[in-house]
C-alpha cells in the first residue's frame, strides 16, 4: 500500500491520468471516499490518460449508474452511490464490464463489495484540507501490483508526494 498526498485538484486529476496511461483492458479501479474527495475528478484524469477526447466532460453517473467514454480503451465509469446493498449491485447486470474490453472505474465501490472482483486497484480518498487529499493506493493481485510499481516509477516518485506504507 502507498499513500499519495495531493495538494490540489490538479494533482488528483494528474494521478488519475497517470493511472490511465498504464491501465489495460479488463482493469477494475475501485474508488472510495466521502462526498467531495475527488473521485470523479480522478476519473476525469483517468479518462484523459486513456485518450478520451479532452473536450469530453466527465461527470458522475449517480442517476444513470454508468457512463461509457471512448478512448484508447473504453472507460466504463460506474457510480454505486445510490445502490443500497451489494445484492442490488448484482441486479444491475454490470458483470460484463468488470472483465471486459475496457477499464472500469467504480465510485462508491464499497457498495458492491462481495460482488466485485477480488483482484482490483483501490484508491481511498480522504479530505485533509479544503483542497488537499490523502489517497491510499491498495493493489490486490499481480497485475495491479505491477501497475502500482510502474506508477511509482513513472509518476509518484517524481511528484514527491508518495509515502510508502507497509
Amino acid at each position: 500500500m502507498s499513500l499519495y498526498h495531493s495538494a490540489s485538484p490538479e494533482q488528483t486529476r494528474a494521478l488519475g491520468e497517470a493511472v490511465g496511461r498504464l491501465a489495460g483492458a479488463g482493469d477494475v479501479i475501485s474508488l472510495t471516499g466521502e462526498l467531495g474527495t475527488g473521485k470523479t475528478l480522478f476519473v476525469g484524469g483517468l479518462a484523459r490518460g486513456l485518450g478520451v477526447d479532452p473536450a469530453t466532460y466527465v461527470s458522475s453517473p449517480t442517476f444513470t449508474i454508468m457512463h461509457r467514454y471512448s478512448g484508447r480503451l473504453p472507460l466504463y465509469h460506474i457510480d454505486l452511490y445510490r445502490i443500497e446493498t451489494p445484492e442490488a449491485f448484482v441486479s444491475l447486470g454490470l458483470d460484463e464490464y468488470l472483465a471486459g474490453d475496457g477499464v472500469t472505474a467504480i465510485e462508491w465501490a464499497e457498495h458492491g463489495y462481495g460482488y466485485l472482483p477480488k483482484e482490483m486497484l483501490t484508491f481511498r480518498l480522504q479530505h485533509t484540507g479544503s483542497e488537499t487529499r490523502t489517497i491510499e493506493i491498495a493493489p490486490v493481485g499481480d497485475r495491479y501490483l505491477k501497475l502500482v510499481q510502474a506508477l511509482t516509477d513513472d509518476f509518484l516518485t517524481a511528484s514527491g508526494c508518495l509515502e510508502a506504507k507497509a
